[in-house]
């Protein structure tokens, strides 16, 4: 469910999606979610299997309100997935933009963007929304990558699922702030700072068997 306030629209506060500290931080906004989903590759599908809890690391990709996240047809996710009652999980994705460092160490941090999404994930089972899914999966990482490759074939199609999450209970949290330090420790000897973090992504390197020229979506490359 989505609400609007002050004309951008919002997702649905909920007792999940509402940090218990530093509320400040949290957003609803899905223009602000969105943007985190879409600048990162990695994200975290957290759920129950056999009575314990399981982080697994897997790439995603975000189509409107929605989040595809890429498995085996043989993992633990996607069979637990499978049936018609779904399965309870929570995903989350993280960006980090800095190491704050201070002249105490109880207040070194993180600057960073994140986002946590619960509900209900359902492996796709239609073979028009599944191709719509495989091609964002592809896309998300290179843009207009899906439209230059090889589809799928009826093989590996068999041996891969994907998860279909509604981004309905789902929130985001930042912390963007100087190595501000204690008004007691200002004058103590030691350095404070932020260490910017970025991901730098080189030029393409083309394997020994690629005869073809850098195609116009990889020379636009990185996003």
């Amino acid at each position: 469910m989505s609400d609007t306030t002050e004309g951008s629209p919002t997702y649905s506060r909920t007792p999940r999606t509402t940090p218990t500290r530093y509320k400040d931080r949290a957003t609803w906004e899905q223009e602000a979610i969105h943007a985190i989903l879409d600048s990162a590759y990695i994200c975290h599908l957290g759920f129950i299997a056999d009575g314990a809890p399981v982080v697994l690391p897997t790439i995603y990709a975000r189509v409107g309100s929605r989040l595809y996240v890429h498995g085996s047809t043989g993992s633990r996710p996607m069979r637990g997935a499978s049936g018609e009652q779904g399965m309870p999980v929570c995903v989350t994705v993280t960006q980090v933009d800095a190491l704050v460092l201070t002249k105490s160490a109880f207040n070194h941090s993180v600057n960073f963007r994140s986002v946590v999404a619960h509900g209900t994930a359902y492996q796709v089972t239609d073979p028009e929304e599944l191709d719509v899914a495989l091609a964002a999966l592809v896309d998300h990482a290179v843009p207009g990558r899906s439209a230059e490759v090889r589809p799928a074939n009826p093989k590996e199609l068999a041996a891969t699922a994907v998860l279909r999450l509604e981004l309905d209970e789902v929130s985001a949290k930042t912390r963007e702030d100087a190595a501000d330090d204690d008004p007691e420790d200002v004058d103590l000897p030691h350095w404070s700072g932020l260490i910017p973090v970025t991901t730098v992504h080189g030029a393409p390197e083309p394997h020994p068997g690629t005869a073809v020229p850098l195609p116009a979506h990889l020379r636009r490359y990185p996003r």
